[in-house]
């Protein structure tokens, strides 16, 4: 009997939370339209930099951005298209810059590489067709993130990635 009783006095409680939380749900979704589950967050300083290289450079769109009194930018957002997309803020006390790696999509990897360098990226590997069907470069932007483009050039079958990774036999160090 005791915990039938500690069941009913835990439920009164606070019997608006669970009343309160299931209108939410029902009034707002939990994921917000236009956006995904899984979205990076990149800290960095000069964020505003970072915005303008990440629209004019890469093609990303911004959203919204929210600056903060001294200029530095408390969050951004930039949308790449099919939902995908990065949040951004300048470094802080509380949030120290931190680089990131990520690989981006683009019609066409040997102009976006370019165009990357040209704005002061520093190349890590120029475009070259790789065996699992894209075509890729890897470069390190002027913020100290590592970006990997990648277009898409052919469709693998499994069987026929398998026997591409297989010929090339281990990779260098590996003992």
């Amino acid at each position: 009997m005791p915990k039938k009783t500690a069941k009913k006095t835990k439920a009164r409680a606070n019997p608006a939370a669970k009343s309160t939380r299931a209108k939410a749900t029902k009034q707002v979704k939990a994921i917000p339209d236009g956006y995904v589950r899984l979205n990076p967050m990149l800290v960095m300083n000069r964020c505003a930099d970072a915005l303008v290289f990440y629209t004019k450079v890469l093609g990303g769109k911004e959203r919204m951005r929210f600056p903060l009194p001294d200029g530095k930018i408390a969050h951004a957002e930039i949308d790449f298209g099919d939902k995908s997309g990065i949040f951004v803020a300048d470094a802080t006390m509380e949030h120290a810059a931190a680089p990131a790696r990520l690989c981006l999509y683009v019609k066409d990897v040997d102009s976006v590489h370019r165009t990357a360098i040209q704005a002061g990226a520093t190349s890590k590997q120029e475009p070259q067709d790789q065996f699992y069907g894209d075509r890729s470069s890897r470069f390190v932007d002027p913020f100290g993130n590592e970006w990997t483009l990648m277009t898409h050039i052919e469709d693998v079958s499994e069987k026929e990635l398998m026997k591409r990774m297989a010929s090339m036999g281990p990779p260098p160090g590996a003992a």
